[in-house]
């Protein structure tokens, strides 16, 4: 138990996805990663392979045109590493071969997969592999069938489509092969409808599928997790749906001049996309102001825990608001959908929250000072990309190469940071044998 308590685990993640965005980078270097006349320089590699591996989606290059199809293939094994855990990949594989874990393999599995104990991970990770493959295969399935008999595109083309954006969506990366991402395929619902669900699905986090699989008709023996993100992810999908397509409606540069009906899917589409997707059917340099706060909002929350999706958790949002509510209330313990938290519970959430909220606001300093950009766009690219969302109001591109590193050490801290602070937060603990005295400051 010593290496949990030595917080080894999260250096061991860190450490494997610093080694996968070196290789990464290193191939994007290559001339054979891009088209004919462009070459990607140190940075764009660098961004890209981290954009890729920590699932987020943020470019600096056209996707489309600027990569090879080799570099399109690098992005793509790039994201279904990163949305399945550099660690848990590595693990899973030694599982494969040697059929046995060594004790500080089965330690940093279970710290990166949230198994519940050592024995645990084997059958987590068989889980894991099962439901990526399963829902990213049906996905491809459905999208292949579109472009192939809706768009004409020959079949091995309609096929690669389909794979790219399957693991795409189902990972949370928001990679598109499509210079405009799915712009023009927003009023489509077989196009932007296959894949929200594979946003949803990976933006629901492995424990909660694995659960639903074995409990879904019995809502009543749900873990705590699983009510929490199911409802969480309920209420933010259909808010966030009302409100932007709302604000939106009659904005003649996205929503104004489609269908009814073709707004409320967009609308549905554009509320989906900050669960740390990526994908943007709608011109986001182009929406309200106030859409891009409500999009901050969303991006910030994120999905749940343990999945592909990023942010602060919609677990973690849980637990903060659910201590609001008993301190106006005067509760002396906090009560969630029927059950008490632990007082550990409350510390980790605030901590990880003020954490959030501190690199947020130095990042969005840093790069205010180094670009002279406006407050509302710089902070939703940081937002975007410390949430692993990777949606931008168009000004990414342009950054400086100095704020470009600040989004790449971003994007890297928002895919890691909660893993490696929650594993030292729930496994390092000291005991105390003294208490200091008690004394209240005044608060408000």
């Amino acid at each position: 138990m010593s290496l949990l308590a030595s917080g080894r685990p999260g250096r061991t993640i860190a450490g494997a996805f610093v080694a996968g965005i070196a290789v990464g980078t290193a191939l994007l270097s290559s001339p054979a990663a891009t088209t004919p006349g462009n070459r990607a320089s140190f940075v764009e590699a660098l961004f890209t392979a981290t954009s890729a591996l920590c699932v987020t989606g943020h470019v600096v290059v056209d996707t489309p045109t600027f990569w090879s199809p080799f570099g399109h293939v690098v992005i793509l094994l790039l994201i279904q590493i990163g949305g399945f855990g550099v660690m848990s990949l590595a693990t899973l594989l030694g599982l494969l071969v040697a059929r046995r874990l060594g004790l500080r393999t089965r330690l940093t599995a279970v710290s990166e997969s949230h198994s519940v104990g050592i024995g645990d991970v084997r059958r987590v990770l068989r889980g894991v592999a099962l439901i990526t493959l399963t829902c990213e295969a049906l996905i491809a399935l459905v999208l292949t069938l579109r472009w192939f008999v809706g768009y004409g595109v020959d079949l091995p083309r309609a096929v690669w489509l389909g794979v790219f954006h399957a693991i795409s969506s189902f990972n949370n990366a928001g990679f598109a092969l499509f210079s405009d991402s799915l712009i023009s395929f927003a009023t489509d619902p077989w196009i932007c409808l296959p894949i929200c669900a594979g946003v949803i699905l990976g933006g629901l986090g492995f424990p909660v599928i694995m659960e639903l699989r074995q409990r879904i008709t019995v809502p009543r023996r749900w873990t705590l997790n699983t009510v929490t993100v199911i409802v969480g992810s309920a209420l933010l999908l259909v808010v966030g749906t009302v409100v932007l397509t709302a604000l939106e409606w009659t904005n003649p540069d996205t929503l104004g001049p489609m269908a009814p009906a073709d707004r409320l899917l967009s609308g549905f589409t554009a509320a989906v996309m900050p669960r740390t997707a990526g994908f943007n059917n709608l011109d986001i340099a182009a929406m309200q102001p106030a859409s891009w706060l409500v999009t901050d909002i969303l991006m910030f929350i994120g999905g749940g825990p343990a999945g592909t999706a990023g942010g602060l958790k919609i677990t973690t949002f849980a637990v903060l608001f659910f201590i609001v509510v008993a301190e106006l209330r005067g509760d002396s313990a906090v009560n969630m959908f029927g059950k008490r938290l632990p007082r550990s519970a409350h510390r980790e959430a605030l901590t990880v929250a003020l954490l959030a909220v501190a690199l947020v606001i130095a990042s969005t300093l840093t790069i205010m000072v180094i670009s002279g950009l406006d407050f509302d766009r710089v902070l939703f690219e940081v937002i975007s990309a410390f949430a692993t969302v990777g949606l931008s109001t168009g000004i990414t591109a342009s950054l400086p190469p100095a704020a470009q590193v600040v989004l790449v050490l971003l994007m890297f801290v928002g895919r890691l940071g909660p893993v490696a602070l929650g594993s030292a937060l729930a496994l390092t603990r000291t005991t105390r044998f003294y208490e200091l005295p008690k004394e209240r400051p005044i608060i408000g």
